[in-house]
């Protein structure tokens, strides 16, 4: 008798992890439901999951495409689907706030994968009379950019998606793509890291056969392929510490003592978020007199010039500016 309940609640359990993995809007095949299953530790032959699926199909609102073979099995788009655990309001609020902050660097693979619990998710916030504060309180919050919104530059559909998927699986990249002055280049590169600068993405990434890092935009890759060759991901690079050498603000990480004269009125925000540490400030009358140690690159110096006449005397190292 225990045995036939262990063995009724593994199968139970079996058909729950199937069932969780049956995606709305696209089909899934009985292989890509195995392989997923022996990932988790449920390893079983193809045609134990085929049994299993026609047996789901036959007692839950399963569509099952026959056109070809194999066969593909998805939700239906009007269907509530099968979620396990239920989510709280607060988790739903979580997982919607990630997704809306994570949507555009997520490999393609992986956001389909989470598809199920995305709308699970806004399924829970529009639906449940539970989750009526967190529907109230994401209206009452808002992220304000802090320099002139900018529409987002197009990027080709399929290149953030093959990009995407070759960072996360560390293959090799073909790619065609348009340099700063126009001109037309091709290239194999291995992708080391995404990121988002407001609304624009680039790759960082190494030219095969060079060892340095250099930054691609997104927008400008024209045709992006995904080669089948893997490459060994470099040990000592690491996008955090690359973005700390001022990589994306267009420097070269060279660290500076900057010194300038601001009017207290366009500068006292500095006060409450500082350039640095080691930030000093002294009041001089009217003017506030800073001085830091930043990170040299362009982006530093268009913020100095961006102050206007309310900024003087402006010494970046032994620059004057």
């Amino acid at each position: 008798m225990t045995h036939s309940r262990s063995s009724g609640l593994e199968t139970a359990l079996l058909l729950l992890e199937i069932l969780r993995r049956i995606p709305r809007k696209r089909f899934i095949t009985a292989k890509q439901i195995k392989d997923a299953l022996d990932a988790a530790g449920f390893e079983r032959d193809l045609r134990s999951v085929q049994r299993y699926l026609d047996t789901i199909s036959q007692h839950f609102d399963i569509e099952c495409d026959t056109r070809s073979k194999p066969y593909g099995y998805r939700w239906p788009i009007h269907a509530r689907g099968f979620t396990l655990p239920l989510l709280s309001p607060a988790e739903a609020l979580l997982v919607h706030l990630a997704e809306s902050e994570l949507h555009d660097i997520l490999p393609a693979d992986l956001l389909r994968d989470l598809n199920p619990l995305l709308e699970h998710a806004q399924q829970q916030i529009d639906c449940e009379p539970e989750a009526q504060p967190v529907r109230q309180w994401i209206r009452k919050v808002r992220r304000i950019p802090t320099t002139m919104p900018l529409l987002p530059a197009k990027i080709v559909p399929y290149v953030l998606e093959t990009v995407s998927n070759a960072l996360y699986r560390e293959q090799k990249l073909y790619l065609h793509y348009q340099n700063v002055h126009g001109e037309q280049k091709e290239a194999t590169v291995w992708p080391l890291g995404l990121a988002q600068q407001g609304n624009r993405l680039y790759l960082v990434c190494r030219y095969e056969g060079y060892d340095n890092e250099r930054i691609l935009a997104l927008p400008r890759i024209e045709k992006a392929e995904l080669l089948p060759q893997r490459f060994t991901y470099p040990k000592g690079f690491d996008l955090a510490r690359y973005d700390g050498e001022g990589r994306f603000a267009f420097g070269e990480g060279k660290k500076v003592r900057i010194s300038f004269k601001i009017e207290k009125a366009a500068g006292w925000h500095l006060t409450e978020s500082r350039l640095s540490e080691d930030q000093e400030i002294e009041v001089q009358g009217d003017l506030l007199h800073v001085q830091a140690t930043v990170t040299d690159s362009m982006l530093l110096r268009v913020w100095l010039r961006g102050m206007g006449p309310s900024i003087n005397e402006i010494n970046l190292g032994e620059d004057a500016i």
